[in-house]
């Protein structure tokens, strides 16, 4: 189990120092493509830094060895409400590993998982998260942040950190008030209506972010698919991403290029249950930083 110090920082910031965790690279938790709020700063001094808002709040995620965790903005109380089940401690990424490299077999599945060791799932907000992969249809990382960041800084609230402001992403109020016309002019394309009729449903109560959180996979899915844009591939990452529902394999391009040449075109994805997510997740990373293997 791991270990939490409480501490601030010579110029009053709040940090936690969580030892012991196993499994855990905060590089390549932020750089695996889940996440669009967070970017390396170097602001502590640790070897690896990566700073964003999740959930209201402006943090920093430093990190020297493997299995420590420094997370500065952070108090001991908001480690145990958000930071630990945002980065998944309570999951035993050793045993997925295992389960991973016995189900699917074969040597590039060991590759895979052994090259993307470290990645955890990050349990992001749900709206946000909804939001963030309707904007990832047909997009590019790089752009998919900056829009989400132009969004965010119109229609978000204000989050103070070291006399610094950031924003939070917006409610889906903000955003159904703001109109379509308004995050059309965020050049977010076509994907505004989409955007706007998410914050239409959700905000007026047609969808339940509670509902799908407590539904099964096939339901939850159901549900989202009632929003303008989502299909099968926004709907898993959403619910992946957003809802912890781990069992969610989204395919895309990387995806299905890697099945096709290593996999014979499919995996029993049913078969590695709740630790499909995750294996879809070391793929895509592997793939992204060794496309000629």
């Amino acid at each position: 189990m791991y270990s939490i110090k409480e501490d601030i920082t010579s110029d009053g910031i709040p940090y936690v120092h969580v030892d012991n965790i196993p499994r855990l690279s905060i590089f390549k938790t932020f750089d695996c493509g889940q996440c669009f709020r967070f970017e390396p700063v170097s602001r502590f001094g640790n070897k690896c830094e990566f700073g964003g808002v999740a959930f209201g709040k402006y943090v920093v995620f430093g990190q020297n060895s493997d299995t420590e965790v420094i997370i500065y903005g952070s108090t001991r109380a908001d480690f145990e409400s958000i930071w630990a089940p945002y980065l998944s401690l309570d999951t035993d990424y050793e045993k997925i590993d295992e389960t991973i490299i016995s189900v699917v077999g074969g040597e590039h599945a060991k590759l895979a998982t052994e090259y993307s060791r470290g990645i955890r799932i990050l349990r992001q907000e749900p709206w946000e998260a909804i939001c963030s992969f309707i904007i990832s249809q047909n997009n590019n990382i790089p752009r998919i942040k900056k829009i989400i960041a132009e969004i965010s800084k119109k229609y978000g609230d204000v989050v103070e950190f070291d006399g610094q402001e950031y924003n939070a992403f917006p409610t889906a109020e903000s955003l159904f008030l703001a109109g379509e016309a308004e995050i059309f002019a965020l050049k977010t394309g076509f994907r505004a209506k989409y955007i706007h009729d998410a914050a239409s449903k959700v905000y007026k109560g047609e969808i339940s972010l509670d509902e799908i959180d407590k539904s099964t996979f096939e339901e939850a899915s159901e549900l989202l698919s009632k929003i303008k844009g989502v299909g099968p591939k926004v709907a898993s990452c959403a619910l992946l991403f957003g809802f912890g529902k781990t069992e969610a394999f989204p395919i895309d391009v990387w995806i299905r290029r890697a099945l096709d040449t290593h996999f014979g075109g499919d995996i029993d994805v049913l078969a590695l249950g709740k630790s499909a997510g995750i294996f879809q997740q070391y793929l895509f990373y592997y793939e992204r930083y060794n496309q000629n293997t």
